[in-house]
């Protein structure tokens, strides 16, 4: 599978992103034909070769005629743009999406509805150009997947059609909930709403650089003058084989180490926090100072809820202190599905772990409650929903593994 993997050391914006896919192998000429598709007119798209910090790029230079450059427009308006050309379908739909994130943001800042929003520079009309030909120029460029390094949002201000605004702007905020970012303090907007709707949208994870044979490398120039290049960079190659039928993700870990807590208390701490989000929360026996026995509890959960997790530990148990971190997560994709057994429709967990290879796990409250209601042996019913899911039809594979425990 061909991917992309976006750097962001220097933030990202749309005119970054397209030039690094210009910078990376995109044909400008092929780039003009599929904006081409598109029923907009007087405008110009151009690629200059630029050097930020003595790192070469690409600076996309999209010109718009003055008087269409002010034009504001409604959801709705660069829906009907984007619908009544003649590009692909995904491009759509993906072009689509990416203004729908922007908008949602801006209605969620402003707070009314999307219906009611005016796009101001997101609506102008080389941000269309910008969010549709990095649709189409991923596309040129034959990628399939897209994925993300943490954001570099900057500090300061920014100045934009409201005024004077905290970096990051507000949309960009709303439309980075749930990925991971930072600041190292460089002064300015490094990652625009534009550049963030985009990556946000597009990106199937956020992380460390997925495992790759690399191909391709792109540099896109912003406009700014930073200590660090102000620029954004493309990776682009074949995913390793093995893993393309995974999903990647961040977790947070939270630890804490207890040894001065009544036991009698974990029961109800795990089932409050598999409430409040958590992904998993596991005990472990340890040994610590002064020699005495002790637990480490450790949480893991969505990067967006340290906050909430840090409050609970820190109020709920004896705890004074606690440790987190970010860590990167491979999934298999699954899907929940229910199947005919001898004991009657069980819901069962299925998930590839490999081209061809299936992992069935059912329900284990499914097998819990069969058992008690007919009071049979827990491992009996295991064992002949084990044998009904292999005999049955529904789920045959090249290579098929039942878990039941």
């Amino acid at each position: 599978m061909r991917i992309a993997f976006f750097d962001c050391f220097s933030g990202a914006s749309g005119d970054m992103i397209l030039g690094a896919l210009l910078d990376a192998g995109l044909e400008l000429e092929a780039l003009r034909r599929e904006l081409g598709k598109l029923p907009i007119s007087h405008y110009e798209v151009g690629q200059r070769q630029v050097v930020k910090g003595g790192l070469g790029g690409s600076q996309a230079d999209v010109i718009i005629h003055d008087h269409h450059h002010h034009h504001h427009r409604h959801l709705h308006d660069i829906e009907e743009i984007i619908n009544s050309s003649t590009l692909e379908r995904a491009v759509k739909e993906q072009s689509l999406a990416i203004f729908r994130s922007l908008g949602e943001a801006e209605a969620r800042v402003h707070r009314t509805t999307i219906e009611h929003i005016h796009f101001h520079e997101v609506g102008a009309m080389d941000t269309i150009i910008d969010v549709v030909g990095a649709v189409a120029g991923l596309r040129l460029l034959g990628v399939e997947r897209v994925y993300c390094s943490p954001l570099h949002v900057g500090s300061g201000t920014v100045q934009c059609a409201h005024g004077t605004l905290p970096v990051p702007a507000p949309a960009t905020a709303e439309l980075i909930k749930g990925k991971p970012f930072y600041s190292t303090g460089v002064q300015g907007e490094l990652l625009t709403p534009t550049g963030a709707a985009i990556l946000t949208t597009l990106a199937a994870g956020f992380g460390a650089i997925p495992d790759m044979t690399l191909e391709q490398v792109g540099y896109g120039a912003g406009t700014l003058e930073t200590a660090t290049p102000n620029l954004l960079r493309v990776l682009i190659g074949e995913s390793a084989e093995e893993l393309t039928c995974y999903e990647r993700e961040q977790a947070a870990v939270l630890e804490t180490n207890i040894d001065d807590m009544n036991p009698q208390m974990y029961d109800y701490l795990i089932g409050k926090m598999l409430d409040l989000g958590a992904l998993d929360v596991f005990l472990t026996q340890v040994q610590m100072k002064k020699n005495r026995p002790g637990t480490l509890l450790t949480v893991i959960c969505p990067p967006d809820l340290v906050t909430r997790f840090s409050q609970f530990l820190l109020q709920e148990t004896t705890t004074i202190g606690l440790r987190w971190r970010i860590d990167q997560r491979l999934k298999a994709r699954r899907e929940i599905k229910e199947f005919s057994t001898p004991y009657g429709p069980v819901r069962c967990k299925v998930a590839e772990i490999g081209p061809g290879q299936t992992i069935i796990n059912p329900e284990y409250e499914d097998l819990k409650r069969i058992a008690l209601e007919k009071s049979i042996p827990l491992k009996e019913v295991m064992e002949k929903v084990k044998a009904g899911l292999l005999q049955s039809g529904e789920v045959l594979r090249p290579m098929l593994k039942i878990h039941t425990g």
